[in-house]
């Protein structure tokens, strides 16, 4: 699975831990996004509260993959749902749409800004058990 969005700077690297909380090796697992952001030191506290270090990733955009290697592209924003269509119309990729708010959008205390990235951590993970159900009881 791909998981993609605009920055591969919160919301792409965040399913993509949450994935392999859930699925562990079981599954080949990416992120990115339509362009290259910058790591989010939020990001990396919310994703540790569930014991998933993000500490090592990198983010990076569709140029520095193969989509073709992957069975199934999950997009989160408009913007990343458009360019992995483009990239998958003719190698016959299935391509989701999840989406997903931007926390990064959010303003006031750093508290109430944790906990709009909380909501999303919480969203993808009750899309991600939703979908895969089996696979999720890993």
């Amino acid at each position: 699975m791909l998981f993609c969005c605009n920055m591969n700077a919160v919301r792409s690297p965040m399913l993509y831990g949450l994935a392999r909380l859930l699925y562990r090796s079981h599954v080949f697992l990416d992120s990115c996004g339509v362009h290259v952001g910058q790591a989010d030191p939020l990001l990396l506290e919310v994703m540790d509260e569930l014991g998933v270090d993000l500490s090592q990733h990198k983010p990076k955009n569709f140029d520095d993959l193969e989509v073709d290697q992957f069975d199934l592209v999950i997009t989160l924003t408009p913007e990343a749902h458009h360019r992995a269509l483009d990239l998958t119309h003719f190698v016959g990729l299935e391509v989701e749409y999840w989406p997903t708010l931007d926390p990064t959008l959010h303003e006031g205390s750093r508290e109430q800004r944790l906990q709009a990235y909380r909501n999303v951590r919480d969203y993808l993970l009750e899309k991600l058990r939703r979908r895969f159900p089996a696979a999720a009881q890993r």
